[in-house]
Protein backbone atom coordinates (compact mmCIF):
# COMPACT_ATOMS: atom_id res chain seq x y z
CA UNK A 1 0.00 0.00 0.00
CA UNK A 2 2.78 2.45 0.98
CA UNK A 3 4.72 1.59 -2.17
CA UNK A 4 1.73 2.40 -4.40
CA UNK A 5 1.10 5.69 -2.57
CA UNK A 6 4.71 6.75 -3.09
CA UNK A 7 4.52 5.87 -6.77
CA UNK A 8 1.29 7.88 -7.14
CA UNK A 9 2.75 10.95 -5.41
CA UNK A 10 5.90 10.74 -7.55
CA UNK A 11 3.88 10.51 -10.75
CA UNK A 12 1.72 13.47 -9.72
CA UNK A 13 4.76 15.60 -8.92
CA UNK A 14 6.30 14.79 -12.28
CA UNK A 15 3.10 15.72 -14.08
CA UNK A 16 2.82 19.01 -12.18
CA UNK A 17 6.39 19.90 -13.00
CA UNK A 18 5.89 19.06 -16.65
CA UNK A 19 2.72 21.14 -16.70
CA UNK A 20 4.53 24.13 -15.21
CA UNK A 21 7.46 23.91 -17.61
CA UNK A 22 5.42 23.37 -20.76
CA UNK A 23 3.78 26.83 -20.92
CA UNK A 24 7.13 28.49 -20.27
CA UNK A 25 8.74 26.55 -23.11
CA UNK A 26 5.80 27.18 -25.38
CA UNK A 27 5.89 30.93 -24.72
CA UNK A 28 9.50 31.85 -23.81
CA UNK A 29 8.92 35.59 -24.34
CA UNK A 30 6.42 35.70 -21.48
CA UNK A 31 8.76 34.00 -19.00
CA UNK A 32 10.86 36.97 -17.76
CA UNK A 33 8.08 39.03 -16.19
CA UNK A 34 10.41 41.01 -13.88
CA UNK A 35 10.60 44.21 -15.98
CA UNK A 36 6.83 44.48 -16.40
CA UNK A 37 6.49 44.60 -12.62
CA UNK A 38 8.79 47.61 -12.27
CA UNK A 39 7.27 51.05 -11.63
CA UNK A 40 7.16 53.62 -14.41
CA UNK A 41 8.51 57.16 -14.11
CA UNK A 42 8.49 59.97 -16.65
CA UNK A 43 10.65 62.93 -15.72
CA UNK A 44 11.69 66.11 -17.48
CA UNK A 45 15.29 67.34 -17.40
CA UNK A 46 16.06 70.92 -18.50
CA UNK A 47 19.69 71.70 -19.19
CA UNK A 48 21.42 74.99 -18.45
CA UNK A 49 23.12 74.64 -21.83
CA UNK A 50 21.91 75.08 -25.42
CA UNK A 51 21.57 72.25 -27.90
CA UNK A 52 24.41 73.77 -29.94
CA UNK A 53 26.83 72.68 -27.20
CA UNK A 54 26.34 69.14 -28.40
CA UNK A 55 28.95 67.61 -26.09
CA UNK A 56 27.57 69.16 -22.90
CA UNK A 57 23.90 68.79 -23.86
CA UNK A 58 24.76 65.42 -25.41
CA UNK A 59 25.93 64.31 -21.97
CA UNK A 60 22.41 64.82 -20.62
CA UNK A 61 20.98 62.90 -23.58
CA UNK A 62 23.49 60.09 -23.07
CA UNK A 63 22.59 59.88 -19.38
CA UNK A 64 18.87 59.76 -20.18
CA UNK A 65 19.37 56.98 -22.73
CA UNK A 66 21.39 54.90 -20.26
CA UNK A 67 18.70 55.17 -17.59
CA UNK A 68 16.02 54.09 -20.07
CA UNK A 69 18.07 51.15 -21.31
CA UNK A 70 18.86 49.94 -17.78
CA UNK A 71 15.17 49.98 -16.81
CA UNK A 72 13.76 48.48 -20.02
CA UNK A 73 12.18 51.84 -20.76
CA UNK A 74 10.31 52.03 -17.46
CA UNK A 75 12.18 55.17 -16.37
CA UNK A 76 12.05 57.86 -19.06
CA UNK A 77 13.86 61.19 -18.62
CA UNK A 78 13.14 63.68 -21.42
CA UNK A 79 15.89 66.27 -21.96
CA UNK A 80 15.35 69.91 -22.94
CA UNK A 81 17.98 72.54 -23.89
CA UNK A 82 18.19 75.83 -22.03
CA UNK A 83 15.21 78.07 -22.63
CA UNK A 84 12.66 75.50 -23.75
CA UNK A 85 11.20 74.84 -20.30
CA UNK A 86 13.07 77.37 -18.16
CA UNK A 87 15.98 79.78 -18.72
CA UNK A 88 19.34 78.10 -18.29
CA UNK A 89 20.27 79.84 -15.06
CA UNK A 90 16.89 79.03 -13.46
CA UNK A 91 17.20 75.26 -13.77
CA UNK A 92 18.10 74.76 -10.11
CA UNK A 93 15.17 76.92 -8.93
CA UNK A 94 12.73 74.90 -11.04
CA UNK A 95 13.99 71.69 -9.41
CA UNK A 96 14.03 73.25 -5.95
CA UNK A 97 10.38 74.31 -6.05
CA UNK A 98 9.22 71.03 -7.62
CA UNK A 99 8.21 72.47 -10.98
CA UNK A 100 10.59 69.97 -12.59
CA UNK A 101 12.06 66.76 -11.26
CA UNK A 102 15.70 67.19 -12.23
CA UNK A 103 18.14 69.22 -14.32
CA UNK A 104 21.64 69.34 -15.78
CA UNK A 105 23.51 72.40 -14.56
CA UNK A 106 26.68 73.77 -12.98
CA UNK A 107 26.57 74.69 -9.31
CA UNK A 108 28.75 77.76 -9.78
CA UNK A 109 25.84 79.41 -11.58
CA UNK A 110 24.20 79.75 -8.15
CA UNK A 111 26.87 81.42 -6.03
CA UNK A 112 24.26 84.07 -5.28
CA UNK A 113 22.63 81.47 -3.04
CA UNK A 114 25.95 80.53 -1.44
CA UNK A 115 29.46 81.34 -2.73
CA UNK A 116 30.62 77.87 -1.65
CA UNK A 117 28.63 76.36 -4.52
CA UNK A 118 31.46 77.55 -6.78
CA UNK A 119 33.57 74.64 -5.48
CA UNK A 120 31.06 72.14 -6.88
CA UNK A 121 32.05 73.14 -10.40
CA UNK A 122 35.57 74.35 -9.68
CA UNK A 123 37.31 77.58 -8.70
CA UNK A 124 40.27 79.48 -10.17
CA UNK A 125 43.56 77.68 -9.53
CA UNK A 126 41.67 74.76 -8.03
CA UNK A 127 41.55 71.18 -9.25
CA UNK A 128 41.90 69.59 -12.65
CA UNK A 129 39.11 67.23 -13.73
CA UNK A 130 40.42 64.10 -12.03
CA UNK A 131 41.35 65.91 -8.85
CA UNK A 132 37.89 67.51 -8.75
CA UNK A 133 36.31 64.09 -9.11
CA UNK A 134 38.48 62.68 -6.34
CA UNK A 135 37.65 65.59 -4.03
CA UNK A 136 33.93 65.07 -4.61
CA UNK A 137 33.92 61.40 -3.65
CA UNK A 138 36.81 61.13 -1.20
CA UNK A 139 37.59 64.64 0.03
CA UNK A 140 34.28 65.79 1.46
CA UNK A 141 33.09 67.60 -1.66
CA UNK A 142 29.77 65.77 -1.91
CA UNK A 143 28.95 66.41 1.73
CA UNK A 144 29.79 70.12 1.53
CA UNK A 145 27.96 70.89 -1.71
CA UNK A 146 24.94 68.69 -1.05
CA UNK A 147 24.76 70.08 2.47
CA UNK A 148 24.15 73.49 0.90
CA UNK A 149 21.82 72.23 -1.83
CA UNK A 150 19.79 70.35 0.78
CA UNK A 151 18.59 73.71 2.10
CA UNK A 152 16.93 74.16 -1.27
CA UNK A 153 15.31 70.72 -1.33
CA UNK A 154 17.86 69.46 -3.89
CA UNK A 155 20.65 66.90 -4.04
CA UNK A 156 23.23 66.42 -6.79
CA UNK A 157 25.43 63.84 -8.50
CA UNK A 158 28.41 64.70 -10.78
CA UNK A 159 27.47 64.28 -14.45
CA UNK A 160 30.14 65.60 -16.76
CA UNK A 161 33.36 67.58 -16.82
CA UNK A 162 34.82 69.81 -19.52
CA UNK A 163 38.45 69.26 -18.55
CA UNK A 164 40.69 72.33 -18.54
CA UNK A 165 39.22 75.11 -20.64
CA UNK A 166 40.84 77.80 -22.77
CA UNK A 167 41.48 81.33 -21.53
CA UNK A 168 39.49 82.92 -24.34
CA UNK A 169 39.82 85.15 -27.40
CA UNK A 170 41.34 88.62 -27.09
CA UNK A 171 41.35 91.42 -29.64
CA UNK A 172 44.76 92.64 -28.46
CA UNK A 173 47.84 90.83 -27.23
CA UNK A 174 48.54 90.71 -23.49
CA UNK A 175 52.09 91.47 -22.38
CA UNK A 176 51.89 93.00 -18.91
CA UNK A 177 49.45 93.37 -16.05
CA UNK A 178 48.67 96.88 -17.27
CA UNK A 179 47.05 95.36 -20.37
CA UNK A 180 44.26 94.08 -18.11
CA UNK A 181 43.31 97.51 -16.79
CA UNK A 182 39.86 98.42 -18.08
CA UNK A 183 39.68 95.30 -20.29
CA UNK A 184 36.03 94.44 -20.92
CA UNK A 185 36.00 90.65 -20.68
CA UNK A 186 33.04 88.33 -21.15
CA UNK A 187 33.45 86.18 -18.03
CA UNK A 188 31.35 85.56 -14.94
CA UNK A 189 31.35 83.89 -11.57
CA UNK A 190 34.31 83.63 -9.24
CA UNK A 191 36.73 83.94 -12.17
CA UNK A 192 35.23 87.32 -13.02
CA UNK A 193 35.59 88.46 -9.40
CA UNK A 194 39.27 87.46 -9.38
CA UNK A 195 39.99 89.28 -12.63
CA UNK A 196 38.14 92.35 -11.35
CA UNK A 197 40.83 92.62 -8.68
CA UNK A 198 43.34 92.95 -11.53
CA UNK A 199 41.45 95.77 -13.20
CA UNK A 200 39.32 93.74 -15.63
CA UNK A 201 35.69 94.77 -16.17
CA UNK A 202 33.71 91.47 -16.23
CA UNK A 203 30.78 91.30 -18.65
CA UNK A 204 27.84 88.87 -18.63
CA UNK A 205 26.85 88.25 -22.25
CA UNK A 206 24.95 85.25 -23.71
CA UNK A 207 27.02 83.08 -26.10
CA UNK A 208 24.91 84.08 -29.09
CA UNK A 209 25.76 87.75 -28.60
CA UNK A 210 29.52 87.38 -28.08
CA UNK A 211 30.54 87.69 -31.75
CA UNK A 212 28.59 90.90 -32.31
CA UNK A 213 29.88 92.42 -29.06
CA UNK A 214 33.49 91.74 -30.05
CA UNK A 215 32.94 92.96 -33.59
CA UNK A 216 31.45 96.25 -32.36
CA UNK A 217 34.10 96.66 -29.68
CA UNK A 218 31.54 96.50 -26.87
CA UNK A 219 33.87 93.97 -25.26
CA UNK A 220 37.60 93.33 -25.71
CA UNK A 221 37.74 89.60 -24.98
CA UNK A 222 35.55 86.58 -24.31
CA UNK A 223 35.98 83.13 -22.84
CA UNK A 224 33.61 80.26 -23.51
CA UNK A 225 34.71 76.61 -23.18
CA UNK A 226 37.37 75.05 -25.40
CA UNK A 227 38.34 74.78 -29.10
CA UNK A 228 35.44 72.54 -30.15
CA UNK A 229 32.75 74.82 -28.73
CA UNK A 230 34.62 78.08 -29.26
CA UNK A 231 35.04 77.38 -32.98
CA UNK A 232 31.26 77.42 -33.45
CA UNK A 233 31.03 81.02 -32.27
CA UNK A 234 33.30 82.17 -35.10
CA UNK A 235 35.13 84.56 -32.77
CA UNK A 236 38.45 83.99 -34.51
CA UNK A 237 37.25 86.34 -37.26
CA UNK A 238 37.13 89.30 -34.85
CA UNK A 239 39.58 88.37 -32.07
CA UNK A 240 42.61 86.35 -33.16
CA UNK A 241 44.62 85.98 -29.93
CA UNK A 242 43.62 82.72 -28.22
CA UNK A 243 45.02 82.47 -24.69
CA UNK A 244 45.60 79.49 -22.44
CA UNK A 245 45.10 77.96 -19.95
CA UNK A 246 41.67 78.84 -18.59
CA UNK A 247 42.97 78.93 -15.03
CA UNK A 248 39.53 79.78 -13.66
CA UNK A 249 38.16 76.46 -14.96
CA UNK A 250 40.83 73.78 -14.66
CA UNK A 251 38.26 71.00 -14.65
CA UNK A 252 34.66 72.26 -14.64
CA UNK A 253 32.32 69.67 -13.13
CA UNK A 254 28.64 69.60 -14.10
CA UNK A 255 25.85 68.05 -12.06
CA UNK A 256 22.60 66.16 -12.23
CA UNK A 257 20.43 67.95 -9.67
CA UNK A 258 17.23 66.35 -8.44
CA UNK A 259 14.33 67.37 -6.24
CA UNK A 260 14.60 65.53 -2.91
CA UNK A 261 10.95 64.42 -2.79
CA UNK A 262 11.17 63.08 -6.33
CA UNK A 263 14.46 61.34 -5.56
CA UNK A 264 12.95 59.63 -2.54
CA UNK A 265 10.06 58.27 -4.61
CA UNK A 266 12.49 56.21 -6.69
CA UNK A 267 13.12 52.58 -5.73
CA UNK A 268 16.63 52.03 -4.39
CA UNK A 269 17.70 50.12 -7.50
CA UNK A 270 16.50 53.00 -9.70
CA UNK A 271 18.57 55.38 -7.59
CA UNK A 272 21.55 53.08 -8.11
CA UNK A 273 20.94 53.10 -11.88
CA UNK A 274 20.86 56.91 -11.90
CA UNK A 275 24.15 57.11 -9.99
CA UNK A 276 25.87 54.72 -12.35
CA UNK A 277 24.43 56.44 -15.43
CA UNK A 278 25.74 59.77 -14.10
CA UNK A 279 29.21 58.28 -13.69
CA UNK A 280 29.15 56.76 -17.17
CA UNK A 281 27.93 60.05 -18.69
CA UNK A 282 30.67 61.90 -16.81
CA UNK A 283 33.31 59.70 -18.44
CA UNK A 284 31.60 60.03 -21.83
CA UNK A 285 31.80 63.83 -21.72
CA UNK A 286 35.49 63.94 -20.81
CA UNK A 287 36.35 61.38 -23.47
CA UNK A 288 34.31 63.25 -26.09
CA UNK A 289 36.05 66.56 -25.39
CA UNK A 290 39.45 64.89 -25.45
CA UNK A 291 38.52 63.54 -28.87
CA UNK A 292 37.06 66.66 -30.49
CA UNK A 293 39.19 69.48 -29.04
CA UNK A 294 42.52 68.63 -30.77
CA UNK A 295 41.20 68.69 -34.36
CA UNK A 296 39.16 71.82 -33.56
CA UNK A 297 42.33 73.56 -32.33
CA UNK A 298 44.09 72.66 -35.58
CA UNK A 299 41.18 74.04 -37.59
CA UNK A 300 41.28 77.29 -35.61
CA UNK A 301 45.00 77.57 -36.33
CA UNK A 302 44.28 77.25 -40.06
CA UNK A 303 41.69 80.03 -39.69
CA UNK A 304 44.33 82.41 -38.36
CA UNK A 305 44.11 82.06 -34.57
CA UNK A 306 47.31 82.91 -32.72
CA UNK A 307 47.87 80.78 -29.63
CA UNK A 308 49.35 82.58 -26.65
CA UNK A 309 50.10 81.45 -23.09
CA UNK A 310 49.09 83.93 -20.40
CA UNK A 311 52.24 85.83 -19.36
CA UNK A 312 53.71 84.53 -16.06
CA UNK A 313 53.09 87.90 -14.40
CA UNK A 314 49.36 87.65 -15.14
CA UNK A 315 49.21 84.05 -13.91
CA UNK A 316 51.01 84.93 -10.66
CA UNK A 317 48.85 88.00 -10.07
CA UNK A 318 45.72 85.96 -10.76
CA UNK A 319 46.79 83.30 -8.27
CA UNK A 320 47.43 85.89 -5.57
CA UNK A 321 44.14 87.68 -6.24
CA UNK A 322 42.21 84.39 -6.16
CA UNK A 323 43.42 83.39 -2.72
CA UNK A 324 42.92 86.92 -1.40
CA UNK A 325 39.30 86.71 -2.56
CA UNK A 326 38.88 83.25 -1.03
CA UNK A 327 40.16 84.52 2.31
CA UNK A 328 37.73 87.44 2.26
CA UNK A 329 34.73 85.21 1.55
CA UNK A 330 35.82 82.48 3.99
CA UNK A 331 36.01 85.02 6.81
CA UNK A 332 32.21 85.39 6.76
CA UNK A 333 31.01 82.10 5.21
CA UNK A 334 31.62 78.85 7.15
CA UNK A 335 30.64 76.60 4.23
CA UNK A 336 33.03 78.41 1.91
CA UNK A 337 35.82 78.10 4.50
CA UNK A 338 35.15 74.37 4.88
CA UNK A 339 35.30 73.86 1.11
CA UNK A 340 38.43 76.02 0.79
CA UNK A 341 40.26 74.23 3.61
CA UNK A 342 39.31 70.86 2.18
CA UNK A 343 40.38 71.81 -1.35
CA UNK A 344 43.66 73.38 -0.25
CA UNK A 345 44.77 70.39 1.84
CA UNK A 346 43.83 67.81 -0.78
CA UNK A 347 45.22 69.88 -3.65
CA UNK A 348 48.64 70.01 -1.97
CA UNK A 349 48.79 66.21 -1.72
CA UNK A 350 47.35 65.73 -5.18
CA UNK A 351 49.93 68.02 -6.81
CA UNK A 352 52.77 66.24 -5.04
CA UNK A 353 51.57 62.92 -6.44
CA UNK A 354 50.82 64.48 -9.84
CA UNK A 355 54.36 65.83 -10.10
CA UNK A 356 55.80 62.37 -9.40
CA UNK A 357 53.53 60.39 -11.71
CA UNK A 358 51.16 62.05 -14.18
CA UNK A 359 53.14 65.25 -14.82
CA UNK A 360 56.45 63.43 -15.28
CA UNK A 361 54.88 60.90 -17.63
CA UNK A 362 52.95 63.49 -19.66
CA UNK A 363 55.92 65.87 -19.86
CA UNK A 364 58.17 63.17 -21.27
CA UNK A 365 55.60 62.20 -23.89
CA UNK A 366 55.04 65.85 -24.84
CA UNK A 367 58.77 66.38 -25.36
CA UNK A 368 58.89 63.31 -27.58
CA UNK A 369 55.60 63.88 -29.43
CA UNK A 370 57.25 64.45 -32.80
CA UNK A 371 59.54 61.43 -32.63
CA UNK A 372 56.96 58.69 -33.03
Amino acid sequence: MDMKRRQLIGASATALAAGAVAPALANPVAAPAVASGQPEFKWRLPSSFPRSLDTIFGTAQTFSRMVAEATDGRFQIQTFPAGELVPGFQALDAVSNGTLECAQTATYFYTGKDPALAFGTGVPFGFNSRQQHSWWFFGGGAEIINGILGKYNVTSIPMGNSGCQMGGFFRKELNTLDDLKGLKFRIGGIGGQVLAKLGVVPQQIPPGDVYAALERGTIDAAEFVGPYDDEKLGIVKVAKYYYYPGWWEGGAMLHFVVNMEQWNTLPKHYQAIVRQACEAANNWMLAKYDSVNPPALRRLAHQGVELRPFPPAIMEAGYKAAYELYGEIAATNPAFKAALDSMTAIRSDQLMWWQIAEYAFDSFNIRNRGKS
